[in-house]
């Protein structure tokens, strides 16, 4: 008797204890014929514990068992089966789930794990997985929340009865094909079961790199929007500006105009300098007519010699011109929102009263006084224009002579700098000059050491080998004497034999 689960991540088939109990696998097998549990969500995935389904409600609080189809909601829940006593030993233990009053509904769970014994006789347990152990681990490697509810749906989609030895129930409505998924069922909130959530799939590794890639830069950029970097995310730097390092300090930015001109028209070139002492920074911005006068000196120029220094030349990716226009323009446009409209249409149709004095022959002395201070006026305000144009004319003067004084300081520093560029040229000739004596100096010193090592290794040698020839001698002196000696005892023994022999002898004669 078995139960085939159609899930989206595969099938898993459910072998159905149906001696040990009968009850909550008469409950299963029937809520999966009415189609019950189509389209219900694994609402609750613990890891390494358990996966728990069942509810048409996807809160894990719904579900009613398959007899409140039959008998009302006095029937929603059922008793649960505590003999014989099955333990939740092996992964792929299915159990129905206890509602809190020893009672059962329609949701079940299935182990992940072995011998989770505080679970006996709380649970019923009433199958096992005997197919689609694979999908089930799937199942309990989803992504979850901090209420184990996972971010991307998984569903049970159809629910297939291989075996099914219980008569259907009398009152019991059986679909003739399986119900279409209701608005409320498939809007869960989260990812849909047939979404695709992996960006990587059919691309190669390459491509996934540069997808990487890109995610990060856009998020580099968003932050350096956020901390006032930027002026926005979305900004790229200038195509037509170089940007150059390792620059000597004596390079100034006219050197590097006449250098770089050969490409093409350049619109500014500018080394920058310490605010506060004006030192060089040892790097520069080039900016060119063209990009494509850009990308030719992009390509040529790079690791070139320039004032006994290999530059280094790139693309530049500052965007600090581009934020200060940015910047401009915003201000702009906030002074004009809070001005108002430049221009305002008026009604020139409209008659205005003109109102003609009528004076009396006594009163054209009064009038002729008034015509006196009016010209007496005009005279002040022409004397007071006369002023102020010879006072703009002598301060134009002066300012042209300011800006002569200017030039000629300009021109005086520019000449000092160049002394000093070239005192610090044949200043730094002179060092690596020195250095390349003091060099050789020492290397001669090494040698000379060197030599004097080799010598006293060549003395130790000798000595060595002295002291092996007196040793061997002394060793071959010792031999011989011993050999001597030897024959000198054998020589005696001999003469005794030879003595004792004679005496024998003598003895025998008388």
């Amino acid at each position: 008797m078995a139960v085939l689960l159609e899930t989206t991540l595969g099938d898993i088939v459910i072998d159905l204890y149906i001696e040990e109990r009968p009850r909550c696998c008469l409950n299963f097998l029937k809520l999966c014929k009415i189609k019950y549990y189509n389209y219900c969500i694994f609402h609750s995935v613990q890891r390494n514990f358990m996966v728990q389904t069942g509810d048409p409600t996807s809160t894990g609080k719904g579900g009613e068992s398959m007899f409140s189809t039959l008998y009302g909601d006095q029937a929603k829940y059922f008793e649960m089966e505590n003999s014989p006593r099955i333990k939740h030993k092996k992964i792929g233990t299915v159990s129905m789930v206890n509602n809190g009053s020893n009672m059962h509904g329609s949701q079940f769970f299935f182990t992940t794990a072995e011998n989770i014994n505080y679970l006996d006789g709380v649970h019923t347990v009433f199958g096992e997985v005997s197919e689609g152990m694979d999908v089930l681990m799937k199942v309990n490697e989803a992504f979850v929340d901090k209420d184990n509810r996972p971010y991307q749906d998984i569903r049970i989609n159809h629910t297939v009865i291989l075996d099914d030895p219980f008569d259907d129930p009398s009152g019991l409505e059986v679909p003739d094909r399986s119900p279409e998924p209701t608005k409320e069922q498939l809007d869960t909130g989260r990812i849909g079961a047939d979404e695709e959530i992996d960006d990587t799939k059919g691309k190669t590794m390459d491509q996934v790199d540069e997808m990487i890639k890109s995610k990060e830069a856009k998020a580099r950029a968003q932050i350096l929007e956020m901390v006032g970097d930027l002026p926005d995310a979305e900004i790229k730097p200038p195509d037509d500006v170089l940007f150059v390092c390792k620059l000597n300090p004596v390079t100034t930015s006219e050197d590097l105009e006449t250098i770089f001109s050969r490409f093409g028209t350049i619109n500014s070139c500018e080394v920058i300098r310490d605010q506060k002492t004006g030192d060089s920074l040892c790097y520069a911005f080039i900016e060119f007519e063209k990009e494509e006068n850009c990308e030719e000196a992009y390509f040529k120029m790079d690791n070139v010699l320039i004032d006994d220094r290999r530059i280094h030349v790139d693309f530049s990716q500052s965007v600090a011109k581009l934020k200060q226009k940015y910047n401009l323009g915003n201000t702009k446009a906030a002074m004009d929102k809070n001005r108002g409209p430049g221009y305002i249409v008026k009604d020139r149709t409209a008659k205005q009263g003109n109102y003609d004095l009528v004076f009396d022959e006594d009163e054209d002395e009064p009038s002729h006084k008034h015509k006196k201070k009016k010209e007496k006026r005009n005279e002040t305000e022409e004397s007071d224009y006369r002023k102020s144009k010879d006072k703009h004319k002598r301060k134009r003067h002066r300012d042209d002579s300011d800006d002569e004084d200017r030039y000629t300081e300009r021109r005086r520093k520019e000449d000092e700098m160049g002394r000093d560029r070239k005192k610090n040229r044949d200043r730094e000739k002179d060092s690596e000059r020195d250095r390349d004596r003091e060099r050789d100096r020492d290397r001669g010193r090494n040698r000379e050491g060197d030599r004097g090592r080799d010598r006293e290794r060549e003395r130790e040698r000798d000595r060595d080998k002295r002291k092996d020839r007196d040793r061997d001698y002394d060793r071959d002196r010792d031999r011989d004497y011993d050999r001597d000696r030897d024959r000198d005892y054998d020589r005696d023994r001999g003469r005794d034999k030879y003595s004792s022999r004679d005496r024998d002898r003598k003895k025998d004669y008388r």
